[in-house]
């Protein structure tokens, strides 16, 4: 290994603040320049830049990295905010309280937290251990999926800040109202023999300590870990945003997914269920909804539906809930997201 590149590697440990700056610096410099690149490389292929094909890969050419390098900017920052927010910390920090206000300070830590309906399982496990209520444990298990930081950054970033302040409250209501309602129902008893039958742990965490350049070092690690897990969802997402963007004619998607068409918000959850991907992957698909003339409320909800309700995750939760629990925790999130579509289309 070369001199320079070890000096490279070394830099963000001995200057993390002057690698921060020149690393945001590069990273504004590169997002400002993406339209007039995406455009020139449709140029310089043999394509109408007006037909259809050039419209679809104009959007895949701009949107790809744009996604990509929104996604791997907030995941690097986030992944240096949550070495503060290990699952250890997350469970003693909900531990003990009392149900209401943990409802509301459990889904406000799934904005932060890093954790994905692929870590459902042993998260719900770890929380029944701390003595966390079953509906504040539903509060943040809907709330860590559905409205995390890389929702939130896309959105904004493609949509601008009131839609994304829109879906961050609502989003946390669904979350905050669908975990307090199943805490009233108390079905502890709906839980697996073997979860219910655990013993308690003590919640408890240490302070790690962690200086600047332990916190970029783990954004690094999160990039690596998260982007590198859903890049294939983004592509897929960006690919069948850029399709629709192409060639599905407008008045099409208006006539079943518009606000006229009162049954568009149910059905977009039904189609949603199906379906297993995240926020970056199915976000893509809502930009190129919304430009056909599909209702921003009906497409918000089929993409709630789709990170919050998909059925893979369904399967995973079924080895610690039993199938009653599951599906009063299906018809409570579903009524809640509904209810944002119609809301949405309603004031927009």
């Amino acid at each position: 290994m070369s001199t320079a590149t070890q000096t490279l590697q070394r830099w963000p440990s001995r200057q993390p603040v002057a690698f921060l700056i020149l690393a945001a610096i590069a990273w504004l410099g590169l997002y400002q320049v993406l339209n007039p690149a995406a455009e020139a490389l449709v140029a310089a292929l043999p394509v109408d830049r007006a037909s259809h094909l050039g419209g679809a890969l104009q959007f895949f050419f701009y949107d790809t990295p744009k996604v990509l390098m929104l996604l791997t900017g907030v995941v690097f920052v986030m992944g240096m905010i949550n070495s503060t927010f290990t699952p250890e910390r997350t469970r003693a920090l909900l531990a003990g309280r009392s149900e209401g206000a943990a409802n509301v300070m459990a889904a406000s830590l799934g904005i932060v937290t890093p954790f994905c309906s692929c870590s459902a399982v042993p998260l719900f496990i770890g929380f029944v251990q701390a003595g966390v209520p079953l509906g504040v444990t539903f509060s943040f298990l809907i709330s860590a999926p559905m409205v995390n930081e890389v929702a939130l950054t896309l959105l904004f970033g493609l949509f601008g800040w009131k839609i994304a302040l829109m879906y961050l409250g609502l989003g946390l209501s669904v979350a905050i109202v669908a975990g307090w309602v199943i805490g009233r129902l108390k079905m502890e008893a709906y839980l697996e023999d073997w979860v219910r039958d655990m013993p308690r742990t003590t919640a408890n965490f240490e302070d790690t300590g962690a200086t600047l350049a332990d916190r970029i070092q783990a954004g690094f690690a999160s990039v690596r870990e998260i982007v590198g897990k859903v890049w294939p969802y983004i592509l897929g997402g960006i690919a069948l945003g850029a399709l629709i963007h192409g060639y599905v004619p407008e008045d099409f998607m208006a006539s079943f997914m518009g606000k006229e068409a009162w049954w568009s918000v149910p059905l977009a959850v039904l189609m949603g269920v199906p379906m297993y991907t995240n926020a970056a992957g199915v976000i893509p698909i809502v930009q190129a909804l919304l430009a056909k003339g599909a209702a921003l409320g009906t497409v918000l909800a089929f993409m709630m539906s789709v990170i919050a309700l998909s059925l893979p995750e369904m399967i995973i939760l079924r080895k610690v809930l039993k199938i009653r629990l599951i599906a009063t925790f299906v018809a409570v999130v579903a009524s809640g997201i509904l209810l944002v579509g119609f809301v949405f289309n309603a004031v927009l």
